[in-house]
């Protein structure tokens, strides 16, 4: 089991403000990891995730940041580069998602989703990974999506951009895998969390969803912890440019 201990690494965990991203901080922490937490609405202090990574040991260090400002997110990543010259594991998980039929999605949707969902941890990784390139180690974590696989339905940019970061999930790993670094993906299926919760709230869509899903039930935060812990440490050394799907069965039905 010691393989799977996190004791003395540094995890940046990108909006694990509430949601799949809190389930990860904490399950990270429980595993032995510091945190630092990032998201646009973060307290700065005494915010719940701040308080139950302390509960369990650990520290947790704060940060604002909206990922849809390329300047917002520059200075985030000077500041926190100054603040943490070694990060071991970045977990790219900050996300939006934008509902409207295509015939009618504005271009501001889909400009807003690109820029948080793809821009934002692209430069990031890049940025970060850097670092990691030249101490030979780190893990890298992104969550897809279902629709990293498939269309879905009046959510054209958040399609778009989780299709993009499967690809670009194996473009990082083709060039860093050699050099130490690891870098993965987890795709939600879904998930009981904000962003769905509108789909959960329509009776027919919710109904539909459900009857696909062989495990019978929609996810819960919680169900990520086992995964983010295994591609945060040595036991998936040799996993490289992998998406891991966490969705019940939905894409084996």
């Amino acid at each position: 089991m010691n393989l799977f201990d996190l004791s003395g690494k540094i995890a940046l965990v990108t909006g694990c403000n509430k949601g799949i991203g809190k389930g990860m901080a904490l399950a990270l922490a429980a595993a032995g990891a510091d945190i630092i937490g990032v998201s646009a609405n973060m307290p700065l202090s005494g915010g719940e995730t701040e308080l139950e990574i302390q509960k369990l040991g650990k520290t947790f260090k704060a940060y604002q940041c909206d990922f849809s400002d390329r300047a917002s997110l520059e200075t985030f990543i000077e500041q926190v580069k100054a603040d943490y010259p070694v990060i071991d594991i970045l977990v790219n998980n900050a996300g939006t998602i934008k509902r409207a039929p295509i015939a009618e999605h504005p271009n501001d949707f889909w400009d807003n989703v690109l820029a948080i969902n793809l821009d934002a941890p692209f430069i990031l990784t890049r940025e970060i990974g850097k670092r990691m390139v030249e101490q030979g180690s780190g893990k890298i974590i992104f969550t897809a999506s279902l629709l990293t696989f498939q269309g879905g339905i009046t959510v054209p940019g958040y399609a778009a951009s989780k299709g993009a970061i499967g690809s670009l999930v194996k473009a990082f790993a083709n060039e860093w895998a050699a050099k130490g670094v690891n870098v993965n993906a987890v795709a939600p299926g879904y998930i009981a969390t904000d962003n769905t919760e509108a789909l959960r709230n329509d009776e027919e869509r919710s109904k539909s969803i459900l009857s696909r899903i062989p495990a019978n039930r929609w996810g819960t935060p919680e169900d990520f912890g086992g995964v983010t812990v295994f591609l945060a440490s040595k036991a998936a050394d040799y996993v490289h440019g992998t998406v891991i799907t966490v969705d019940g069965g939905w894409m084996g039905r």
